[in-house]
């Protein structure tokens, strides 16, 4: 394994400044606007959060990486005209207290860096992944990938609601974690320095062998998955743990940590056809296999990341420690009828 400095440091060091920066943002914008009461539909808090994230972004990762194109969820237009002002003129105040030159004008400049489209090497990001969970105060992360012909060659996930063994605390400071292709995944608090390369540790799966012992995360919201068909999976492989419910990609953080066994991702029966973002897994994918993990979809596929920004290519999601991949693809084929 390389030395952690060779994927905090040197070039990468934007990027991760980047995601502890992005990290402190969502958490000024929610608590900062809760406090001044800030909650209507029309100013929610999650939504001037992604645009804050994703103009930062934009901006540090324009200036780092000039040639490389960032892919996005969000763009300016629905900031645009007067319908859009509250919203951006709280976007451009969150995003100032970081980067002073910051106007209405550079902010949707910013955001708009996300829309590119797709290249041979390109960054995604999702400024906040897990929004429910941001709002309700649990579980939600800030997640940044590089992909490389179509394969995530560096990822970073801030997660303000991990406890430092990878346990979801929405009361802990919070875990920045990064991995590089064969360069192993480290990560240190939210709230320390990530210039000190002394205070990251790497990040190891559990090596659980025993489906019993397992512990089993999946979705808060009932609507991203099947519970039923988790449940019977659950039974057939014979964990006896009750679920543990998570949002977003800080799920996988808690498997590369050892905080974990198994995730899963179904096909939720309100949404049978539903495709996943590139954006929603690249950082997650590298930082848990990275650690020893494994990654597949429902019917024991290699997750694509070169089909555009929507993984055509593959449907639902299995993730574990690796040591137990086979025996769940296997109870989620028996399951679920894919094959």
């Amino acid at each position: 394994m390389s030395d952690v400095t060779s994927v905090v440091g040197g070039a990468w060091t934007p990027a991760v400044r980047f995601l502890r920066d992005a990290a402190g943002i969502a958490r000024s914008v929610r608590l900062g606007m809760a406090m001044q009461g800030l909650v209507k539909s029309d100013l929610s808090p999650v939504t001037v959060a992604d645009y804050a994230v994703q103009a930062l972004a934009g901006k540090r990762l324009g200036e780092g990486w000039p040639d490389i194109p960032l892919v996005a969820e969000e763009s300016s237009d629905g900031l645009r005209g007067e319908q859009g002002a509250p919203v951006l003129e709280l976007v451009t105040r969150f995003v100032a207290k970081l980067e002073q030159e910051a106007t209405p004008d550079l902010i949707c400049a910013w955001i708009d860096r996300g829309g590119q489209d797709n290249a041979s090497v390109f960054w995604t990001l999702d400024p906040i992944d897990g929004t429910k969970g941001y709002l309700r105060g649990g579980q939600y992360a800030v997640a940044l990938a590089l992909v490389r012909d179509g394969i995530p060659v560096w990822g970073g996930l801030a997660c303000p609601g991990l406890a430092e063994d990878g346990s979801p605390d929405a009361m802990a400071s919070g875990l920045l974690v990064v991995a590089g292709r064969g360069q192993g995944a480290w990560a240190i608090p939210l709230d320390q320095d990530p210039s000190d390369s002394a205070s990251w540790r790497a990040l190891k799966v559990s090596r659980c062998a025993d489906p019993a012992r397992a512990r089993l995360l999946r979705s808060v919201e009932r609507s991203h998955t099947n519970e039923a068909q988790i449940e019977e999976i659950a039974q057939r492989l014979g964990v006896r743990a009750e679920p543990v419910l998570m949002d977003s990609q800080a799920k996988y953080v808690s498997l590369a940590a050892g905080a974990g066994e198994i995730l899963l991702r179904l096909l939720s029966p309100d949404r049978p056809d539903y495709v996943e973002k590139i954006w929603d897994h690249a950082a997650g994918w590298i930082a848990l296999t990275e650690a020893g993990g494994r990654v597949t979809d429902m019917n024991g596929r290699d997750l694509d990341f070169s089909q555009g920004r929507l993984m055509r290519s593959n449907k639902g999601l299995i993730a574990t420690n690796g040591v137990l991949h086979d025996a769940v693809v296997q109870a989620v084929r028996q399951v679920t009828g894919f094959s």
